[in-house]
Parts: structure tokens; sequence; C-alpha cells
């Protein structure tokens, strides 16, 4: 399973694992794919710095690449407590409202729920300042085209840049301001997510842009791989199905159970995560949002910070019925835990039989 950016980034096979995990995104590398660190969780430049530092020492070398969220345009924005005043007072109160009704208990005394800022453009740009820093082969934005400056920034440091795109127009916008490589990730994917699914979204953008394209959205299998190939991809972007893997230990078991029971009708395409359409997890959670009477999600980042102690809150409580959690519909073959080689040893071995058999069929 190699392609020509198996070459151009000096990795074994074009699989591209997202994750918010570092010990996950190292394993992918170490595997022979390119791990790709999410830093939106990380609200401190030093603490992603570590991060990146453990994996500097801990993928034998391998390449790897970052993930960062940040849109094209420059917001205005303020602190976090500047923020936190545009927030409605219903909304606050329903969100109190909602965890008392679910069971969700109270954080303990002296902790606090501090939001992610990794989704405010100033601390994404801090992420940037930290990645070029280490020996990073990628940098990817969940949001499309980074600013003009950081994209020229990255490519004076020889870095390719990758956006995520959810249309064809979004994908040649992204290559007419410089992105190298263009993410199709269609509307099954995980996380910000568009209305067009994979199987009509990937020949569409191949169609559109002269730059690879990965296929994401719906991949968790070597046939699925496959398919993305066909659909004339340059490789695949996978990020939910590395959250049942052994090496991801982010949040509790509350999570992963969550995750193995679920089948691949169990999510939701919703703005309750972020302000922005984003498949999650069907649970509780989600479903108090869409009841009669609950307020529509605000717009990023206020949402995030609305429910950023709610978010700690659910985490806490240890109960997968509520679980806040980004997953795409391929949750339904994420049915055991397993490290991160043996998902890619079983993804390449298939993709390498069902190419076979394509091979038969004339």
């Amino acid at each position: 399973m190699r392609t020509s950016l198996c070459d151009e980034l000096g990795i074994e096979h074009p699989v591209f694992g997202f994750t918010p995990s570092e010990h996950v995104a190292a394993a992918i590398s170490r595997a022979g794919g390119l791990g790709v660190l999410g830093c939106v969780r990380f609200n401190d430049a030093e603490d992603l710095d570590r991060a990146l530092t453990w994996m500097d020492e801990n993928t034998d070398g391998k390449p790897y690449g970052v993930d960062i969220v940040m849109p094209a345009t420059v917001p205005k924005e303020g602190t976090q407590i500047d923020l936190a005043g545009l927030i409605p007072q219903s909304h606050k109160d329903f969100v109190q409202q909602t965890l008392l009704k679910l069971g969700v208990p109270p954080l303990p005394d002296g902790e606090g729920g501090e939001g992610v800022l990794g989704w405010l453009h100033s601390v994404a740009r801090s992420h940037v300042d930290v990645a070029l820093e280490h020996p990073i082969r990628l940098i990817a934005n969940a949001l499309g085209s980074p600013p003009a400056d950081i994209i020229e920034r990255v490519h004076a440091a020889g870095v390719p840049v990758a956006a995520l795109a959810g249309k064809a127009e979004h994908a040649r916008r992204h290559v007419a301001n410089g992105v190298d490589i263009v993410v199709a990730q269609g509307y099954e994917a995980g996380g910000h997510t568009g209305e067009v699914a994979t199987m009509v979204l990937v020949p569409e953008i191949v169609d559109a842009v002269d730059v690879p394209v990965l296929a994401a959205g719906g991949i968790g299998s070597g046939r699925q791989a496959a398919a993305a190939m066909a659909l004339g991809a340059s490789g695949v972007w996978m990020g939910s199905y590395w959250l049942t893997t052994a090496e991801y230990t982010l949040g509790n078991s509350s999570t992963q159970e969550a995750l193995l029971a679920a089948g691949s009708s169990d999510t939701v395409r919703t703005r309750v995560y972020t302000g922005k359409p984003a498949r999650l997890l069907k649970t509780r959670w989600t479903e108090a949002w869409a009841q009669p009477g609950a307020p529509e999600p605000l717009p990023m980042p206020l949402q995030n910070i609305l429910v950023s102690e709610a978010h700690h809150r659910i985490a806490r409580s240890d109960d997968p019925s509520v679980v806040s959690m980004p997953v795409g519909q391929v949750v339904g073959r994420m049915n055991e835990v397993r490290p991160v080689a043996d998902v890619m040893a079983d993804l390449l071995a298939e993709f390498g039989v069902t190419v076979e058999r394509l091979t038969k069929l004339r």
C-alpha cells in the first residue's frame, strides 16, 4: 500500500492517523503510517512542547505531523472571561439543569472546568510556533485553509500543509490558498464534518484539484481503504478508529465502553460540541439538546466555553450514557480494544486481499 505521498513524507503506508493522543500518534508512525497529533486539547504551549518532545523520542525516528484548529480569517477575540460574558444566562441555566437531570455530579472542590482554549485563534498560532520547533512532516488544519501568513511560514520551514474540505469548492479554494494536500472528509466522519458522503465527495475533490487527496470519513478497514484508492485518493485519513486502541488512555473507561457498545447508527451531527456541525456519539447529553425547548447552540468558540465545565463533569461521572465524544459512523466497527500495530497490520492485510480480488474482476 504505497503512493507518491509515501516517498514525499518518508512513510511506509499512506495511512494518516489523526488522534488527540501522543501515544497513539507515535504508535501509528512506528507502524508505518503518519501519526497526526491533534493540538486543540493543549491550552498551554509548554504542554504541547512536552508532548511533541515525547513523540520525538518515541517514534523510532519515523515522521509525524500535527493538526491545528484555525480559521482562514483572523477573528476578534478576547480572553475566555471576556467571551464568557457573551453567553446568555438562559444557556447557562439549561446546561446546569440538564446536568442535574442526567445525574452528573459537580466537580470536586478546587477543580475548575477551564475550557479548551485551543479553539481560540491566538492559541492555535502558539501551537504552530511550538510545532515548528520540532521535526514535524505535516501541519493539517481542521477548519480548512490556515491564514496566508501561516501557510507561508510553514512552507518556509519545508513542511507541507493539509486542509480538510467537505465540498469540492472548498478544496479548490484551499489549493488556491497554497494548501498542498486536501483531506476530503465525508458526512460519515467524526468531529467537524459537512453534508456530502465520502463515496460522493472523494471523486469530486480528486477531479477538482491537482494535489494529493486523502479520503476521510467511514474508513476503518482495508476494504474501505481500497475503496478510497479506487475513488482516486492518494491515501486515507482515519481518526475515530484509533479511539478504541490500547494506547488511547485519555479520558476514562466509560468513553471506550460507550464506543465499544455503539453501532453505526448511534451518532448524531450537531452543533452542541463546538458551535459548528460535528458528529458525536449519540448519548443522553446530545439528546437533551435536541428536545423541544432546548436552546440553539452558540457559535464557536462560545459554545465550547459554555459546555467546557459540563464536559469535565461528564468525564468525571464515569457514566457511558452521557459521554460527550466526537466519533464517526465507523464506530459500529470498533468492537474491541487492540494495539495500534494490530489495527494497522489487519488494515494492510485486508487491503492486499481486496486489491488482489479486484484484479480478478475482468
